[in-house]
């Protein structure tokens, strides 16, 4: 359970509105804009490993990202920055995958004991 913090600084948040005199349409987070633009070069990045050139207007890539962004950021709270939310994201993808088939964990058994003559106190 989550409960709300009564503290204002933490309800601020930075947003940019656009240009003095001209606001923009839609009113994002500082942050967005950077992890947006990375998120753009990551896929232009892609896309050029796999097809070999890149787009004069990455429109794909725009897209994937606007949706990228809005995902990362529905997790984003003054809590868990964003960069946490990826960390997060990347860690589970790569460590919770379940076996393929069913491994059986290895069965301890001792076929023979042999008590040494010094533990026993059996010298002869």
């Amino acid at each position: 359970m989550r409960l709300r913090t009564d503290d204002d600084i933490y309800r601020a948040r930075l947003v940019y509105l656009g240009p003095p005199g001209y606001t923009l349409p839609i009113q994002l987070p500082y942050a967005q804009y950077g992890v947006f633009v990375l998120v753009v070069l990551l896929f232009m990045l892609i896309r050029f490993l796999v097809t070999g050139h890149v787009d004069f207007f990455p429109a794909y890539e725009i897209a994937l990202a606007i949706v990228a962004t809005s995902l990362i950021f529905r997790y984003v709270d003054p809590d868990r920055p964003a960069r946490m939310v990826v960390r997060t994201a990347l860690t589970d993808w790569r460590h919770t995958r379940e076996p393929s088939s069913e491994q059986r964990d290895a069965r301890l058994v001792a076929t023979r004991i042999r008590i040494r003559p010094e533990v026993t106190g059996d010298l002869a």
